[in-house]
């Protein structure tokens, strides 16, 4: 069994990594060091009403602790982060503290860019009502430190988007976003924390996570570097997400002490791809959970690209202690398809798309048509086809 060290210290594209159990506490003294005042706590209402969860960190922070602003949604809309730098500005806040899912850690960051972007809402949604809306790439205005809660994955990104105009208000027919976004320049990450988070939302992030170490070993520009980081994390993944986050016996604090680790891991040189690529399609289409659809997609997808390619399929093999060696590449490959199918199997989350609320098998061909013109499809493995029908015919496969 994989182990991990109790508490270390890391430094990753700027941003400085502390984890360990406790770390929350440190949350003071890491604004303290770098010369930061006070600080605004960003979450969701569900997050926001966790006791467990939200009074170490108000205790971390002492009286850094400008307030708390708790009205983050999953829609990531614009206008919440808009209102996010209102509560800001009246707190006198010098920095945000995101607290829980993707969802509060992409609009804190979101948020600050947006503040010294200059445009309002307004503006963007006249530049939305056009179909598309001009990249962010102003510096941020607030430093955010991220304090995740689940394994989405989404803490260690300068990326991210929200949406300004829905599918339905949209020129286009899919909701119009806009995209750039601030590195935290702290990422804290207390396996404490994360057993605050209720098992099912656990689930619903897992396969989100872990599938950034899984397609980081296929993509195009895959490098022994990626890889070492990327099956790394996904051997923690692989034994611990179906303990902490599904139906599996075992040590749970030591298995959330490696899935913590491991979802950091996953993200460190990641490079999403075809599988991400998979989950944008159904987005731009219905408000659905990301960890949902790749849950359904994730076996589908690695098939498919065994079909055509090598995909790594030996590396990920490494990653899930099969033993390839003697074994053609088609068993290596259904091992390895087999092998997430079993995580994923593990986890109270769906394995078919008609099981996904909202979807419907009519808007397949549509959302292979956004699949196939994703951006993350650049990274896809050379030689596979691509194209919008041999995607329908994966998610047929899945459906």
């Amino acid at each position: 069994m994989l182990s991990t060290a109790d508490r270390f210290e890391a430094e990753y594209a700027g941003c400085d990594v502390l984890y360990g159990r406790g770390r929350v506490a440190d949350l003071g003294a890491s604004l303290a060091d770098r010369g930061i005042g006070d600080a605004l706590v960003v979450c969701g209402s569900n997050v926001g009403a966790n006791d467990d969860l939200m009074e170490p960190i108000r205790a971390g922070l002492g009286d850094r602790h400008a307030g708390t602003f708790d009205g983050t949604t999953p829609d990531k809309r614009a206008e919440t982060a808009f209102d996010l730098l209102e509560a800001a500005r009246s707190a006198k806040a010098d920095a945000l503290v995101a607290v829980g899912g993707g969802s509060s850690l992409d609009v804190a960051r979101q948020a600050s860019v947006l503040a010294a972007d200059g445009r309002d809402l307004a503006a963007l949604e006249a530049a939305a009502g056009e179909g598309s809306i001009e990249r962010i790439t102003a510096e941020p205005a607030f430093p955010v430190v991220a304090v995740p809660t689940t394994f989405a994955g989404a803490d260690l990104s300068a990326g991210g988007s929200l949406e300004v105009l829905s599918a339905a208000e949209s020129p286009t027919g899919q909701p119009v976003s806009v995209s750039g976004s601030a590195m935290p320049i702290v990422d804290l990450l207390d396996p404490d924390l994360f057993e605050t988070t209720p098992r099912s939302a656990l689930a619903g992030s897992a396969m989100n996570g872990f599938d950034k170490g899984i397609e980081t070993a296929y993509a195009r520009d895959a490098s022994p570097v990626s890889d070492a980081t990327a099956i790394h994390g996904v051997r923690l993944l692989s034994g611990s997400l179906p303990v902490v986050a599904g139906d599996r016996a075992g040590d749970s604090a030591a298995a959330m002490d490696r899935a913590v680790a491991g979802a950091l891991l996953v993200q460190i040189d990641r490079k999403i791809n075809v599988i991400h690529a998979f989950g944008h399609g159904f987005a731009r289409r219905y408000d659905v959970q990301q960890g949902a659809i790749h849950a359904v997609v994730a076996p589908h997808v690695l098939a498919y690209l065994f079909e055509e390619a090598d995909a790594g399929r030996r590396t990920l093999a490494a990653g899930f202690g099969i033993d390839a060696e003697g074994r053609d590449d088609d068993a290596v490959a259904e091992a390895v398809v087999d092998a997430v199918a079993a995580v994923r199997d593990a986890l109270p989350v769906p394995s078919r798309l008609r099981d996904v609320d909202a979807v419907r098998e009519e808007d397949l061909p549509a959302v292979a048509a956004f699949i196939a013109e994703d951006p993350p499809m650049e990274r896809a493995p050379a030689g596979i086809d691509t194209s919008p029908e041999r995607i329908e015919g994966v998610l047929r496969g899945a459906w």
